[in-house]
């Protein structure tokens, strides 16, 4: 007992001596000259100047105030937009026994790059403490304290882009600059006009006071308040019978198809902090733009170009009297898109009114030619300046502008049948020839499914093949295809052709499922899958890609959005389908079109040989439903392999209940494949 005793004291005495050590060390290095400078250093990253202050000798406080050390530094620092200071320590040299100098290196990304210097620093002890020698040079080796830095900017150019066609999608271009000249302004109306021009403007009263109160402002100067578009000639004549308003053209980024490619090209605006320190050493400043959404964002790296900036030393006269850091501007790289503007117009132009997602591309190569996501926005307004009441309006909107739903996924319904005909031909699950009988418009496996039946619309007397379950649009046919394909087999091929990922062609879609979870959740549910019901959902570029296999012999092409010169056509998936299974489900799609009793009859062009195929998908909370609302699909494609006009297009329509179904998309589909054969 006495010797764990014992070996608890040793352990004690041990502990605080250990204790006594480390404290002693903290105290001795605190002591160092070198800990005070790289602490003093350190605060500089911290913006802690006035901390920085308080390591100063009274000699060094005597030369500036806090208050004008903290400004000084605080204006240097951030005027050249220091981050990431380091130091690194060359020599500690002893003069004696109060005084210690200090070679380093100092290295700081700036608005004009890297720059690095050698510098030096004294330190004196004072009652056991050092404290630094400071004097503007500490900044920077040749500044004085009646020095000034300066920064001089040149600002990039942002890239332009283009559609395929060369015509401006987005460009510096020229908008109207609305301001206010205090000398001129009515100041017995001040009070009433700041109000109106508020409201015109949509921006608050107190944002306009407060340009108005800056310190620059004299009687002669424009303070400008917002761009507005320069074609918004009511506006501006509003703006002009208040007396002091004036208009001026401003350079800005303007996009000429501000609604038609909202989703798509998105936009720029001002740089937040947070943006700013995640892309600290890119070049940007405080105030840059940067892209936010759509490939504005997407491309950002590429369009914004490089600020050219040049940091200088002047003396007290104003002159320069050495470059510090300097980097020359550097344009962002024009875009050029797979896009055809006039293509993309129609599309928006047959849809605008509608919740809908399009997709138009050319089945061969992959290039997308239009995607179109309404109801939009236009872009312009998130560049001129969006009022508080605009974003509210947008976000609170029921119909969703801000919505991209060709990137989303939906329930597809009978759109889906080529698909699981496709899979069931490549597997040998289905012979297309096979009759699978009469069985009304109710059907069921057996009495173990219970009250659940699958219901069609279709009724006719010819064989119930895989054609003519197509053209009449055989729901049955389809659950029994789903069935004879088994869950299994289902889930494989379904994976195989993308299904559970997304595709990534500049944007990122949403990924197609075949269920909420791995498997199908019932025998039934599988059956509902085999005509696009259950939990089955597509994304609308990924059905295209699925589509594009028909006309490739079973092989699923890569779509894509950035132009490119006498390329190859890339696969997605290769051997998706056999190439029998997609000339058979070609066909028999072209026949949906050709055949007076097709459910796509009247999208029949004369001189074009289209195919394709409804879909009209039921969207309920629950089987027993009624008020439940509808999704139209019609999904179809040049079938001329010898045609030089290849298009392929995916349209989906929401609550096209009580409007016909998928048959309100066909004169809308029909109208896009028209212009374009024109």
């Amino acid at each position: 007992m006495k010797k764990k005793v014992l070996i608890g004291i040793t352990i004690a005495v041990i502990a605080i001596l250990s204790g006594v050590f480390v404290f002693q060390y903290i105290q001795n290095n605190k002591e160092k000259p070198e800990t005070v400078f790289t602490q003093y250093m350190s605060y500089i990253n911290d913006e802690n100047y006035s901390e920085m202050y308080n390591l100063l000798t009274e000699e060094s406080k005597k030369t500036i105030s806090k208050e004008d050390f903290i400004k000084r530094n605080s204006n240097i620092y951030k005027g050249i937009e220091a981050s990431n200071i380091k130091i690194e320590l060359k020599e500690i040299k002893q003069l004696d026994n109060q005084n210690s100098n200090i070679t380093y290196k100092t290295s700081m990304d700036t608005l004009a790059g890297k720059l690095e210097f050698d510098n030096s620093v004294e330190l004196i002890k004072n009652d056991g403490k050092y404290y630094i020698d400071w004097s503007s040079n500490l900044i920077y080796p040749n500044l004085n304290n009646a020095d000034k830095i300066k920064v001089n900017t040149q600002q990039a150019k942002r890239g332009n882009i283009y559609d395929r066609n060369d015509k401006v999608i987005a460009s510096e271009g020229i908008v109207s600059s609305v301001g206010l000249v205090p000398g001129k302004i009515n100041s017995n109306t001040k009070e009433a006009d700041i109000k109106k021009i508020a409201e015109l403007l949509e921006i608050s009263e107190d944002s306009i006071n407060k340009a108005l109160n800056a310190s620059y402002v004299k009687d002669d100067t424009f303070v400008a308040l917002k761009n507005v578009a320069k074609d918004n000639s009511e506006l501006k004549q509003k703006l002009l019978q208040i007396k002091g308003i004036k208009i001026t053209d401003a350079k800005s980024r303007v996009y000429t198809y501000g609604e038609e490619l909202a989703h798509l090209v998105g936009y720029i605006q001002n740089i937040t902090a947070e943006e700013l320190k995640q892309n600290a050493g890119k070049g940007y400043t405080s105030t840059s733009k940067i892209g936010k959404s759509g490939l504005e964002k997407i491309y950002e790296d590429r369009l914004k170009g490089t600020n050219g900036a040049e940091i200088y030393i002047t003396d007290s006269s104003n002159n320069k009297k050495e470059t510090i850091a300097q980097v020359s501007e550097k344009n962002g790289e024009d875009i050029k898109l797979t896009i055809d503007v006039d293509i993309q117009k129609q599309t928006y132009e047959q849809f605008k009114d509608d919740r809908s997602a399009s997709v138009v591309m050319n089945p061969k190569t992959g290039e997308i030619l239009a995607l179109v996501s309404t109801p939009t926005y236009n872009a312009n307004d998130f560049l001129l300046g969006m009022s508080t009441n605009k974003w509210n309006e947008l976000s609170n909107d029921e119909s969703k502008p801000l919505y991209n739903r060709y990137l989303a996924t939906w329930v597809p319904g009978s759109s889906f049948k080529p698909v699981i005909g496709a899979i069931g031909v490549s597997t040998n699950k289905i012979n297309s020839e096979e009759d699978f009988g009469t069985s009304g418009t109710s059907w069921q496996k057996d009495s173990s499914w219970g009250d659940h039946f699958v219901t069609t619309l279709a009724t006719y007397s010819k064989t119930a093949n895989l054609q003519n379950a197509l053209i009449y649009s055989d729901n049955i046919y389809f659950a029994k295809a789903a069935l004879k394909i088994g869950s299994e087999t289902l889930k494989t091929e379904l994976e195989k052709i993308g299904f559970n990922k997304s595709i990534n062609f500049g944007q990122v879609t949403n990924s197609s499922q075949y269920a909420n979870g791995s498997s199908f959740s019932s025998e039934g549910a599988l059956a509902d899958t085999g005509y696009g019901q259950a939990e089955v959902l597509v994304n609308p570029i990924h059905i295209a890609s699925i589509y594009s296999a028909f006309v490739n012999e079973g092989n699923m092409i890569m779509p894509y959005i950035e132009y490119k010169e006498n390329v190859s056509p890339e696969y997605y998936i290769e051997n998706a389908f056999t190439k029998e299974a997609a000339e058979t489900i070609k066909q028999d799609l072209v026949q949906v079109v050709e055949d007076a009793n097709g459910t796509a009859n009247s999208a029949k062009i004369s001189g074009i040989k289209l195919a394709g195929k409804t879909g009209t998908a039921e969207i309920k909370k629950s089987k027993d439903d009624t008020e439940g609302t509808e999704i139209g699909w019609f999904n179809s494609f040049v079938a001329d392999e010898n045609s030089k006009k290849q298009l392929l297009v995916v349209s989906m329509v929401e609550d096209v209940k009580a409007r016909g179904g998928s048959h309100y998309l066909l004169p809308k589909v029909k109208s896009i494949f028209e212009k374009f054969a024109k």
